[in-house]
């Protein structure tokens, strides 16, 4: 499957060999859904398409950044590193070998050092990571004060220039040195130390061209701009356990992963994000249109997971298919943005504040084959699923949620889970097949 494939899980009331037939030969499986009584089990299936192509990694032409610590790659050797850390391992060697942002630990007595993949990354040790990699000779601000840091530590330093870049934060003057750092923290840090601060504000004061404005999460702009940086990597099927959202503590190798990713960015993502964001300005919204923004933009930075469909923080019921942990696929957001409840076991309402409508079909092929009207880009309202072919094969295999000027509520595998992504111009628009009205009129 090419990058950032729209995943699902079906309920349906038809039989694996009919779903396996219409896969086979290439056609929508459309029809409508089950009964509450009918759905005794879920059928898993995978749709071929893709989303937005995956960021490329691109190292400086000096593979080790500047950094008056950095030690030569053939000096580290790591003894804690297996199997299971493999997806990190890249990552892992550029943090901390290649660059020694993250050799954190002294050596061992063979002279290995342990990276310690598994713990949980404690804010001392991010803040110094942090700053190694971005602005290693700088010193602090003598007027910045911490209850809980003295300032003749060694950690006082990276906390201080950390702070006062405001790649984090201290409250009522204390740092919380050995507290866990948070996928939302980590992103703000990583966003802001990439000079995204223009769109991050922008991210956090959305509104419409007449002047509502939408109440946002905690660090939701570089929750968006990290995951459009490609910084929080997305765990394949079968492993959506280990993905983190934005309240999860970080293990080691995903702030190595994070970091390594921020560092080897394309010249071009910085500044096209940053145009990008400069406005985050939504058309005139009706109580309808303003609902689904205000529910949708809760998720940003929700992992994407397999057959998605479930935003609660307590764990979907095993009769629905017990997802591993909240998180959605490309048509489970548009199915828990727009979907009303069909009064069986699946049900969002409450806590979603509004019922919803008509909207039966699963994936993004079923619910694009059932469309009454095929809409052109020009022609969408906010509420409007929109529908991709993303490996121009014919076949629609992406799906978002319209919300005006450009943009929409989106989940893909490539940035990993939920944003607000521009499909005004770019991959987005010129992979765009035709959209959907689902709301009355």
């Amino acid at each position: 499957m090419l990058p950032g494939g729209c995943l699902f899980r079906r309920r349906l009331r038809t039989t694996a060999i009919a779903i396996v037939a219409s896969m086979v030969i290439g056609m929508p499986f459309a029809t409508a859904p089950a009964s509450a009584a009918e759905r005794d089990r879920s059928v898993r299936a995978g749709e071929s398409g893709t989303g937005m192509p995956a960021l490329p990694v691109v190292y400086p032409r000096m593979r080790a950044i500047a950094n008056p610590a950095s030690r030569t790659a053939s000096a580290v050797r790591f003894a804690d590193l297996g199997m299971s850390d493999a997806w990190a391992k890249e990552g892992i060697v550029w943090v901390a070998k290649t660059n020694s942002w993250m050799l954190d630990f002294a050596p061992n007595p063979d002279g290995t050092y342990d990276f310690r993949p598994d713990a949980i990354e404690r804010r001392k040790y991010f803040a110094r990571s942090v700053v190694r990699a971005f602005v290693p000779n700088e010193a602090p601000d003598p007027s910045i004060v911490f209850d809980d840091l003295d300032a003749s530590t060694s950690w006082y330093r990276y906390a201080a220039v950390a702070v006062a870049h405001g790649w984090m934060t201290a409250r009522n003057g204390t740092f919380d040195p050995d507290g866990a750092v948070t996928m939302s923290m980590v992103h703000r840090a990583l966003a802001l130390a990439l000079g995204l601060g223009p769109a991050a504000r922008a991210l956090n004061t959305i509104h419409t061209r007449d002047g509502v404005r939408f109440k946002t999460p905690t660090n939701f702009g570089t929750n968006v701009l990290g995951m459009r940086l490609g910084l929080r990597y997305n765990a394949p099927t079968g492993s959506e356990s280990n993905d983190v959202g934005p309240k999860d503590r970080m293990p080691r190798a995903q702030v190595a992963y994070s970091l390594w990713r921020a560092t080897t960015q394309p010249s071009w993502n910085v500044p096209g994000l940053l145009t990008q964001y400069t406005n985050v300005e939504l058309p005139h919204l009706g109580p309808r249109a303003q609902e689904i923004v205000r529910w949708g933009i809760r998720y940003a930075g929700y992992p994407y997971i397999w057959g998605g469909e479930w935003g609660l923080e307590s764990k979907e019921p095993s009769a629905l298919g017990g997802q591993p942990r909240s998180g959605f696929d490309c048509s489970g957001l548009t199915w828990w943005l727009l979907r009303a409840d069909d009064g069986g076991s699946w049900n969002v309402n409450p806590p979603r504040p509004y019922e919803g409508w008509s909207l039966p079909q699963r994936t993004s092929a079923d619910m694009a084959a059932m469309a009454p009207k095929h809409l052109r880009y020009d022609d969408l309202h906010p509420g409007d699923p929109m529908f991709y072919d993303g490996d121009g094969d014919g076949t629609v295999d992406h799906v978002d949620t319209y919300i005006g000027h450009g943009w929409a509520l989106d989940s893909s595998s490539t940035p990993g889970g939920v944003t607000i992504m521009w499909v005004g111009s770019g991959w987005y628009r010129d992979h765009f097949s035709w959209g959907r009205r689902v709301l009355p009129s």
